[in-house]
Protein backbone atom coordinates (compact mmCIF):
# COMPACT_ATOMS: atom_id res chain seq x y z
CA UNK A 1 0.00 0.00 0.00
CA UNK A 2 1.54 2.85 -0.89
CA UNK A 3 1.12 6.00 1.53
CA UNK A 4 0.61 9.70 -0.03
CA UNK A 5 2.58 12.47 1.71
CA UNK A 6 1.52 16.00 2.14
CA UNK A 7 5.27 17.06 1.84
CA UNK A 8 5.51 20.02 -0.65
CA UNK A 9 7.82 20.06 -3.61
CA UNK A 10 11.02 21.34 -3.98
CA UNK A 11 10.71 23.86 -6.32
CA UNK A 12 13.57 23.60 -8.86
CA UNK A 13 14.98 27.77 -9.22
CA UNK A 14 15.79 29.18 -12.12
CA UNK A 15 19.28 30.27 -12.45
CA UNK A 16 20.72 33.33 -14.66
CA UNK A 17 23.27 36.30 -14.36
CA UNK A 18 22.93 39.35 -13.76
CA UNK A 19 23.08 41.90 -16.51
CA UNK A 20 24.61 45.58 -15.73
CA UNK A 21 27.82 44.63 -14.87
CA UNK A 22 28.21 41.60 -17.25
CA UNK A 23 27.40 44.61 -19.67
CA UNK A 24 30.43 46.27 -18.94
CA UNK A 25 32.55 43.25 -18.99
CA UNK A 26 31.18 42.03 -22.31
CA UNK A 27 32.65 45.37 -23.74
CA UNK A 28 35.75 45.25 -22.14
CA UNK A 29 36.02 41.94 -24.25
CA UNK A 30 34.79 43.66 -27.38
CA UNK A 31 37.49 46.75 -26.96
CA UNK A 32 40.53 43.97 -26.88
CA UNK A 33 39.09 41.69 -29.57
CA UNK A 34 38.69 45.06 -31.72
CA UNK A 35 42.49 45.66 -30.78
CA UNK A 36 43.78 42.42 -32.48
CA UNK A 37 41.19 43.29 -36.00
CA UNK A 38 42.69 46.71 -35.88
CA UNK A 39 46.32 45.46 -35.70
CA UNK A 40 45.96 42.84 -37.84
CA UNK A 41 44.84 45.80 -40.45
CA UNK A 42 47.79 47.97 -39.45
CA UNK A 43 45.96 50.28 -37.59
CA UNK A 44 47.70 50.40 -34.31
CA UNK A 45 46.61 53.47 -33.25
CA UNK A 46 43.36 52.58 -32.62
CA UNK A 47 44.28 49.01 -31.39
CA UNK A 48 46.44 50.74 -28.65
CA UNK A 49 43.94 53.28 -27.86
CA UNK A 50 41.04 50.50 -27.77
CA UNK A 51 43.35 48.52 -24.68
CA UNK A 52 43.02 51.43 -22.07
CA UNK A 53 39.11 51.95 -23.17
CA UNK A 54 39.27 47.98 -22.40
CA UNK A 55 41.08 49.24 -19.03
CA UNK A 56 38.01 52.01 -18.41
CA UNK A 57 35.26 49.29 -18.82
CA UNK A 58 37.18 46.50 -16.58
CA UNK A 59 37.77 49.25 -13.93
CA UNK A 60 33.82 49.80 -13.90
CA UNK A 61 32.62 46.56 -13.92
CA UNK A 62 33.37 45.29 -10.62
CA UNK A 63 32.61 48.85 -9.17
CA UNK A 64 29.49 48.57 -10.94
CA UNK A 65 28.49 44.92 -9.17
CA UNK A 66 29.40 46.39 -5.70
CA UNK A 67 27.34 49.05 -5.80
CA UNK A 68 23.96 47.21 -7.51
CA UNK A 69 24.75 44.57 -4.90
CA UNK A 70 25.22 42.09 -8.74
CA UNK A 71 28.84 40.53 -7.59
CA UNK A 72 28.59 36.36 -8.46
CA UNK A 73 31.15 34.37 -9.44
CA UNK A 74 30.13 33.59 -12.79
CA UNK A 75 30.78 37.59 -13.11
CA UNK A 76 34.34 36.87 -11.52
CA UNK A 77 35.43 34.04 -13.57
CA UNK A 78 33.90 35.73 -16.58
CA UNK A 79 35.69 39.16 -15.98
CA UNK A 80 39.56 36.78 -15.89
CA UNK A 81 38.69 35.60 -19.08
CA UNK A 82 38.24 38.85 -20.30
CA UNK A 83 40.97 40.35 -18.82
CA UNK A 84 43.11 37.20 -20.47
CA UNK A 85 42.32 38.31 -23.80
CA UNK A 86 41.79 42.64 -23.09
CA UNK A 87 45.50 42.93 -20.96
CA UNK A 88 47.02 39.19 -22.25
CA UNK A 89 46.02 38.43 -25.84
CA UNK A 90 45.33 41.55 -27.39
CA UNK A 91 48.65 43.69 -26.20
CA UNK A 92 50.88 40.87 -26.78
CA UNK A 93 49.50 40.49 -30.55
CA UNK A 94 49.45 44.15 -31.31
CA UNK A 95 52.83 44.40 -30.15
CA UNK A 96 53.94 41.44 -32.58
CA UNK A 97 52.13 43.01 -35.46
CA UNK A 98 53.63 46.06 -35.30
CA UNK A 99 57.11 45.33 -33.84
CA UNK A 100 58.12 42.06 -32.88
CA UNK A 101 57.45 40.34 -36.20
CA UNK A 102 60.81 40.96 -37.59
CA UNK A 103 62.42 39.44 -34.68
CA UNK A 104 61.31 35.61 -36.27
CA UNK A 105 60.87 32.95 -33.42
CA UNK A 106 62.23 35.16 -30.45
CA UNK A 107 59.53 37.91 -31.33
CA UNK A 108 56.29 35.51 -30.86
CA UNK A 109 58.10 33.64 -27.95
CA UNK A 110 58.28 36.74 -26.46
CA UNK A 111 54.54 37.60 -27.08
CA UNK A 112 53.56 34.24 -26.11
CA UNK A 113 55.71 34.71 -23.03
CA UNK A 114 53.83 37.85 -22.35
CA UNK A 115 50.60 36.00 -22.40
CA UNK A 116 51.23 33.05 -20.35
CA UNK A 117 52.40 35.25 -17.82
CA UNK A 118 48.97 36.89 -18.07
CA UNK A 119 47.39 34.24 -17.78
CA UNK A 120 49.47 32.76 -14.36
CA UNK A 121 48.68 36.12 -13.29
CA UNK A 122 45.40 36.31 -13.10
CA UNK A 123 44.70 32.58 -12.15
CA UNK A 124 47.32 33.52 -9.00
CA UNK A 125 44.66 36.37 -8.45
CA UNK A 126 41.61 34.27 -8.21
CA UNK A 127 43.18 31.46 -5.78
CA UNK A 128 44.73 34.79 -3.46
CA UNK A 129 41.20 36.58 -3.07
CA UNK A 130 40.47 37.00 0.65
CA UNK A 131 44.09 36.17 1.68
CA UNK A 132 46.19 39.11 0.57
CA UNK A 133 46.32 42.61 1.52
CA UNK A 134 43.71 44.49 -0.11
CA UNK A 135 45.97 47.24 0.00
CA UNK A 136 48.91 46.10 -2.07
CA UNK A 137 48.71 43.80 -5.50
CA UNK A 138 51.25 40.92 -5.77
CA UNK A 139 52.81 41.05 -8.99
CA UNK A 140 51.98 44.07 -11.67
CA UNK A 141 48.47 44.12 -12.56
CA UNK A 142 47.63 42.85 -15.96
CA UNK A 143 45.80 46.30 -16.79
CA UNK A 144 48.90 48.51 -15.96
CA UNK A 145 50.88 46.03 -17.59
CA UNK A 146 48.93 46.54 -20.93
CA UNK A 147 48.94 50.39 -20.11
CA UNK A 148 52.77 50.06 -20.96
CA UNK A 149 52.71 47.62 -24.11
CA UNK A 150 50.11 49.85 -25.89
CA UNK A 151 50.96 53.06 -24.54
CA UNK A 152 54.69 52.38 -26.00
CA UNK A 153 53.06 50.85 -29.64
CA UNK A 154 51.32 54.32 -29.36
CA UNK A 155 53.82 56.66 -29.15
CA UNK A 156 55.64 55.29 -31.82
CA UNK A 157 52.75 55.65 -34.17
CA UNK A 158 52.46 58.82 -33.19
CA UNK A 159 55.59 59.75 -33.52
CA UNK A 160 55.30 58.16 -36.93
CA UNK A 161 58.43 55.83 -35.39
CA UNK A 162 58.78 52.33 -37.45
CA UNK A 163 58.22 49.34 -35.22
CA UNK A 164 60.95 47.05 -36.45
CA UNK A 165 63.59 49.82 -35.85
CA UNK A 166 63.26 49.72 -32.30
CA UNK A 167 62.46 45.37 -32.19
CA UNK A 168 64.69 45.05 -29.33
CA UNK A 169 63.02 47.94 -27.20
CA UNK A 170 59.66 46.25 -27.92
CA UNK A 171 61.35 42.94 -27.00
CA UNK A 172 62.60 44.24 -23.66
CA UNK A 173 59.53 45.83 -22.41
CA UNK A 174 57.37 42.63 -23.62
CA UNK A 175 59.66 40.28 -21.41
CA UNK A 176 60.61 42.94 -19.01
CA UNK A 177 56.42 43.60 -17.84
CA UNK A 178 56.02 39.46 -18.24
CA UNK A 179 58.38 39.12 -15.79
CA UNK A 180 56.85 42.04 -13.28
CA UNK A 181 53.25 40.69 -13.56
CA UNK A 182 54.52 36.72 -12.40
CA UNK A 183 57.18 38.39 -9.80
CA UNK A 184 55.94 38.43 -6.12
CA UNK A 185 56.95 42.45 -6.40
CA UNK A 186 54.55 44.16 -4.26
CA UNK A 187 52.38 47.20 -5.88
CA UNK A 188 49.99 49.65 -4.21
CA UNK A 189 46.14 48.81 -5.05
CA UNK A 190 44.98 52.21 -4.27
CA UNK A 191 41.72 50.41 -3.09
CA UNK A 192 42.19 52.36 0.32
CA UNK A 193 40.74 55.27 -1.09
CA UNK A 194 37.67 56.66 0.10
CA UNK A 195 35.70 57.82 -2.96
CA UNK A 196 32.80 58.18 -1.23
CA UNK A 197 34.01 60.61 0.83
CA UNK A 198 34.45 63.97 1.68
CA UNK A 199 38.32 65.09 0.09
CA UNK A 200 40.31 68.45 0.55
CA UNK A 201 40.17 70.84 -2.09
CA UNK A 202 43.31 70.38 -3.63
CA UNK A 203 43.03 66.58 -4.26
CA UNK A 204 40.18 67.27 -6.54
CA UNK A 205 42.37 70.13 -8.01
CA UNK A 206 45.42 67.38 -8.49
CA UNK A 207 42.92 65.07 -10.14
CA UNK A 208 41.77 68.44 -12.94
CA UNK A 209 45.62 68.50 -13.54
CA UNK A 210 45.97 65.08 -14.39
CA UNK A 211 42.91 65.06 -16.78
CA UNK A 212 44.61 68.12 -18.44
CA UNK A 213 48.16 66.79 -18.87
CA UNK A 214 46.93 63.61 -20.37
CA UNK A 215 44.74 65.66 -22.62
CA UNK A 216 48.22 67.74 -23.74
CA UNK A 217 49.67 64.32 -25.16
CA UNK A 218 47.81 61.37 -24.05
CA UNK A 219 50.18 58.36 -25.87
CA UNK A 220 53.41 59.69 -23.48
CA UNK A 221 51.58 60.82 -20.70
CA UNK A 222 49.62 57.76 -20.47
CA UNK A 223 52.99 55.22 -21.32
CA UNK A 224 55.07 57.44 -18.90
CA UNK A 225 52.46 57.50 -15.76
CA UNK A 226 51.94 53.48 -15.99
CA UNK A 227 56.02 53.04 -16.40
CA UNK A 228 56.57 54.66 -13.43
CA UNK A 229 53.92 52.93 -11.52
CA UNK A 230 56.06 49.44 -13.51
CA UNK A 231 59.08 50.68 -11.65
CA UNK A 232 57.38 51.65 -8.53
CA UNK A 233 57.05 47.89 -7.54
CA UNK A 234 60.67 47.13 -6.74
CA UNK A 235 61.20 50.57 -5.31
CA UNK A 236 58.08 49.70 -3.29
CA UNK A 237 59.49 46.13 -2.57
CA UNK A 238 63.19 47.24 -1.35
CA UNK A 239 61.88 49.91 0.75
CA UNK A 240 59.94 47.84 2.71
CA UNK A 241 62.41 45.07 3.02
CA UNK A 242 64.71 47.79 4.96
CA UNK A 243 61.74 48.62 7.48
CA UNK A 244 61.54 45.06 8.54
CA UNK A 245 65.66 44.82 8.45
CA UNK A 246 65.62 48.27 10.54
CA UNK A 247 62.75 47.05 12.97
CA UNK A 248 64.73 43.79 13.13
CA UNK A 249 68.00 44.94 14.19
CA UNK A 250 66.04 47.63 16.75
CA UNK A 251 64.57 44.82 18.09
CA UNK A 252 67.51 42.89 18.60
CA UNK A 253 69.77 45.89 19.60
CA UNK A 254 66.92 46.62 22.49
CA UNK A 255 67.09 42.89 23.60
CA UNK A 256 71.02 42.67 24.12
CA UNK A 257 70.59 46.05 26.19
CA UNK A 258 67.67 44.77 28.07
CA UNK A 259 69.74 41.30 28.46
CA UNK A 260 72.74 43.15 29.86
CA UNK A 261 70.45 44.94 32.41
CA UNK A 262 69.28 42.36 33.88
CA UNK A 263 72.82 40.64 34.06
CA UNK A 264 74.36 43.78 35.73
CA UNK A 265 71.54 43.57 38.21
CA UNK A 266 71.96 39.80 38.43
CA UNK A 267 75.39 40.35 39.11
CA UNK A 268 75.09 42.95 42.00
CA UNK A 269 72.82 41.01 43.80
CA UNK A 270 75.10 37.99 43.74
CA UNK A 271 78.08 40.64 44.90
CA UNK A 272 75.42 41.96 47.82
CA UNK A 273 74.56 38.73 48.93
CA UNK A 274 78.22 37.72 49.18
CA UNK A 275 79.44 40.29 51.63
Amino acid sequence: MVHETNEPKKSIGRRGIYLLPNLFTTAALFSGFYAIVAAINDRFEAAAVAIFIAMILDSLDGRVARLTHTQSDFGAEYDSLSDLVSFGLAPALVMYEWSLSGLGKAGWLAAFFYTAATALRLARFNTQVGKMDKAYFQGLPSPAAAAVMSGFVWIGTDYQIAGPSIDLAAWFITITTGFLMVSRLRYNSFKDLDLKGRVPFVKVLIVLVIFVLISIDPPRILFLGFLLYAASGPILTLAQKRKRRAYKTTDEGISRRLDKVLNSSDESKDESNSQ
